[in-house]
């Protein structure tokens, strides 16, 4: 069974930890700058994962460098299996050096023309709710697919972020949420916010009245597996991918920053089938949740939905 020719979506990466090592080091070398050394096991506090991508996001210093680390994360998708792709991108650290927000959106937009891929403008919990509002403005005008939250959800709080989201109903809403702080995060997120897709949602896991309303709102969540031991969040096998899927929320397993913790889409497989015991069918619905709660266009949508349901008899049969 192998889970790359299985089809699906990576609906939670950012920019720049979407870069290639190779890249990394090379756009280092032109700017003299110096390459951050992997984060070594953990856990660590989340400023050791931020350090680290602060480094590597100082290396994106031109409209080509953003484009090319766009273009490398499609082709690396397709590679994995990824037949529809959304990256998140703050353009605010980027402005600076690029030109301002809209040269940044400008040129990832550019990047993703004709190819399987969405972009998704995210601000920062950090940052205030009106520079959120900014940049949600700047998501509809442009015609992005969603508007997100990224960042440790602990330096925000929800109710700055409404007038935001409520600007880019019309687009997916996907914050992070309860990476660190209780279900309650999650509920707010939901509840006052209206989202679409919750990145992470680990504290939400095991609670049954977050689950309850996740399942009766429809919305998904984002598990990206490799991310959370290095950040003491939780261990692979904390997290109930089994329960959620019984619950009938839907999961999307997702590569979150594959310069920093070393790991595709594929691995996030791989992880949920060697540690959480998941079966060909269950990654199958996986699979099918990451593509029904992605933006990707309703014909690629429901071809896709045939490959897996493909995948899923052929890998069924060969056992």
């Amino acid at each position: 069974m192998d889970l790359r020719m299985l089809p699906k979506a990576n609906l939670h990466l950012h920019l720049t930890g979407a870069m290639r090592p190779s890249t990394l080091a090379e756009l280092a070398s032109r700017y003299g700058l110096t390459v951050p050394p992997p984060l070594p096991p953990g856990p660590h506090p989340w400023e050791a994962f931020q350090s680290r991508y602060d480094a590597a996001r100082a290396a994106i210093r031109t409209p080509e460098d953003l484009r090319r680390v766009v273009r490398e994360a499609i082709v690396d998708a397709r590679g994995d299996g990824c037949v529809w792709t959304e990256i998140q991108v703050d353009p605010t650290s980027y402005a600076p050096l690029l030109g301002g927000f809209e040269a940044v959106v400008e040129a990832a937009l550019d990047a993703m023309r004709g190819e399987p891929c969405g972009l998704i403008v995210a601000s920062s919990w950090a940052r205030s709710g009106r520079h959120a509002l900014e940049l949600a403005e700047l998501a509809v005008r442009f015609g992005a697919v969603g508007f997100g939250l990224s960042n440790d959800e602990r330096r925000g709080q929800v109710a700055d972020f409404v007038a935001a989201a409520e600007t880019a109903k019309d687009l997916l809403v996907v914050p992070h949420g309860g990476f660190y702080l209780g279900a309650w995060h999650v509920r707010e997120c939901v509840e006052l916010l209206g989202a679409n897709r919750l990145g992470h949602a680990l504290t939400a896991m095991r609670d049954p009245a977050t689950l309850e309303l996740l399942a009766s709102r429809n919305v998904a969540v984002e598990v990206c597996p490799a991310s959370y031991p290095p950040l003491g969040a939780a261990e692979y096998e904390d997290l109930p991918l089994g329960e959620l899927l019984d619950a009938g929320i839907r999961v999307a397993l997702a590569s979150d920053d594959p310069l920093v913790f070393g790991a595709d889409v594929t691995d996030q497989y791989e992880i949920a089938r060697a540690h959480m015991g998941l079966d060909v069918r269950r990654l199958a619905e996986i699979a099918r949740g990451s593509i029904t709660a992605s933006a990707a266009p309703e014909d690629l949508r429901t071809r896709t939905l045939a490959e897996i349901s493909a995948w899923e008899t052929a890998a069924v049969q060969s056992r």
